[in-house]
């Protein structure tokens, strides 16, 4: 093919439509929900670009509305896995050896698929299966995603144009080689982006993957293969398969050519996964990469002189929004005594006008939590609320599930600092309080930095600007994200790399190129045009 040295096409986050009453996207997703409403699902495995059926089928519905199937996927076993893997090494060489302008290529192809004919597709089919509402779903399914295959693009394009230095009559190269082996994704349900780029950031850099999604996000995997496969993704590059998690991490982690993990989920899954692959590292050709994001116990701290409003309002949305299933969602909060009385009020009345409910209702600013176990975890800590002495709800505490798996926003106050709720990741619309003496505020910084061993978001809210300064450096080692006058949720593709440290992950910072850098291996290359011909130096030589 032709050579040249490509200059890319201009990069800019996606815009997020409004979907205001009235607006034709508005139109366009209420269809495109009605339409998809009607059922009739029947997801296959895709491993090798084929579609793959075992009639073990799996029901998917709707979280805010279990009663309606809306279809199946294909469950598959330990041989649909090592099928994966061997389709991924057969379609490696080909697939690393491609021109990068042609891996480019196809993820900005994908972007634009998924910014323009699938728009509405991707935000109803992250709605429905994932229950979340039309504005959370276009900053994630479409904007996000959008932004991640194509930030990645620029940022591979500035990695491979990092080189070192020639001398003269030498010309040293790097070459930014994919890893050797295949990529394990492991993608959560929360984030349909985050799905999409588990896979697709080792794969834009000369790797292929097998992917393994939760099983509650079945639906919006399926639609991402669907793009990626309509975008030009050569078979077997990515694998989907609809695998348990300990079948498939019993053949992944055993196989000689793992090469490395792609991971967002609980901190207790990622450490399990960690000791499997030290514990099998003398099998593997190469040391795995492993690249983590996990959980979170994010924090708003507002001192004596912070605006009680704007601390309501970063509580609002900081913890409620997708109903508090973001890793990076507000879960507890520091509130000064001269400011406690302020904030609830703001706080009540945010919440009296807040609906519950399912998404086609685009009134509705909470819906489902995303299934059951969940639900009866989040339940269960709530009644214990009730019945503590350590403990009150001032907001909310409703739950029911009759028809989907509905929590109300619920604030608890703790009396304790080290109450359960203050320490323990929950994942879900409860955020708990503690209220503390301005005098001190020394004190309450400590036991914040302490109480957990999460540092993925947090946020401080103040006026004084010597005392943002003295939280920020305080704080510095609380938050792989860190927020000043702002709720702790809603990092953008390359204005805020994504990713915590601690008990959070490995900080590789998704969409960036420190992620991007995880899955290469860098070779030196140093060429000499007129070699030496004498072995002596002159140090060597006599008077």
């Amino acid at each position: 093919m032709p050579k040249g040295i490509y200059k890319l096409p201009e990069v800019k986050n996606e815009p997020v439509k409004s979907y205001a009453p009235g607006s034709p996207e508005r139109e366009a997703l209420k269809h495109t929900l009605k339409e998809l409403n009607k059922g009739g699902l029947d997801l296959p495995m895709i491993i090798d670009g084929k579609e793959v059926r075992t009639h073990q089928l799996m029901d998917i519905r709707p979280p805010h509305d279990h009663r309606h199937l809306l279809g199946h996927f294909h469950l598959g076993d330990k041989t649909h896995v090592q099928m994966a893997i061997d389709a991924a090494l057969k379609a490696k060489p080909a697939w690393e050896a491609m021109h990068w302008e042609s891996r480019a290529a196809i993820f900005l192809k994908a972007a634009e698929l998924i910014a323009g004919p699938y728009r509405a597709e991707f935000n109803a089919v992250t709605m429905i299966g994932q229950s979340k509402n039309a504005f959370q779903s276009e900053i994630d399914a479409v904007c996000e995603l959008v932004d991640f295959y194509r930030y990645n693009v620029r940022n591979m394009y500035e990695i491979y144009a990092m080189q070192p230095n020639s001398s003269p009559g030498i010309w040293n190269r790097m070459v930014w080689r994919p890893l050797e082996g295949f990529i394990f994704a492991l993608t959560p349900f929360n984030f349909t982006s985050i799905a999409g780029n588990l896979g697709g950031a080792p794969a834009l850099m000369g790797n292929t993957v097998v992917w393994k999604p939760s099983r509650t996000a079945a639906y919006s995997a399926h639609l991402i293969m669907k793009v990626l496969m309509e975008a030009g993704l050569p078979d077997g590059v990515i694998n989907l398969v609809y695998a348990g998690g300990k079948e498939t991490a019993d053949v992944v982690f055993n196989h000689r050519d793992f090469a490395g993990l792609h991971f967002t989920g609980s901190t207790g899954v990622f450490n399990g996964m960690w000791k499997t692959i030290a514990g099998n590292i003398s099998r593997y050709k190469s040391y795995p990469r492993i690249v983590g994001e996990t959980g979170g116990k994010d924090y708003i701290f507002a001192d004596e002189t912070a605006n009680a409003k704007q601390v309501a309002t970063a509580i609002t949305r900081g913890a409620f929004e997708y109903q508090g299933q973001k890793c990076s969602a507000a879960s507890r909060a520091y509130i000064p005594e001269n400011l406690w009385d302020d904030v609830m009020r703001y706080v009540r009345a945010d919440l009296a006008r807040i609906k519950t409910g399912v998404v086609e209702d685009f009134s509705n600013f909470v819906n489902a939590v995303i299934d059951e176990e969940s639900f009866d975890k989040l339940a269960k800590v709530i009644d214990e609320a009730k019945g503590s002495p350590d403990a009150e709800i001032v907001c909310g505490g409703t739950c029911d599930k009759t028809r989907g798996y509905f929590i109300d926003p619920t604030v608890i106050r703790a009396f304790r600092p080290d109450y359960i709720t203050m320490r323990e990741e929950l994942f879900g619309p409860v955020l708990t309080v503690y209220v503390y003496n301005p005098e001190q505020i020394d004190e309450t910084l400590d036991i914040l930095d302490t109480t957990t061993d999460y540092a993925l978001t947090g946020a401080i809210f103040s006026v004084d600007r010597a005392r943002i300064e003295k939280m920020t450096t305080r704080l510095m080692h609380t938050a792989g994200n860190f927020y000043i006058n702002d709720k702790p949720t809603g990092a953008v593709v390359d204005q805020q790399p994504f990713g915590g440290g601690r008990g959070s992950g490995t900080n590789d910072k998704a969409g960036s190129v420190f992620n991007l850098l995880r899955w290469v291996s860098p070779q030196c290359i140093k060429e000499t045009f007129v070699p030496a011909t004498d072995y002596m130096y002159p140090n060597f030589l006599e008077e």
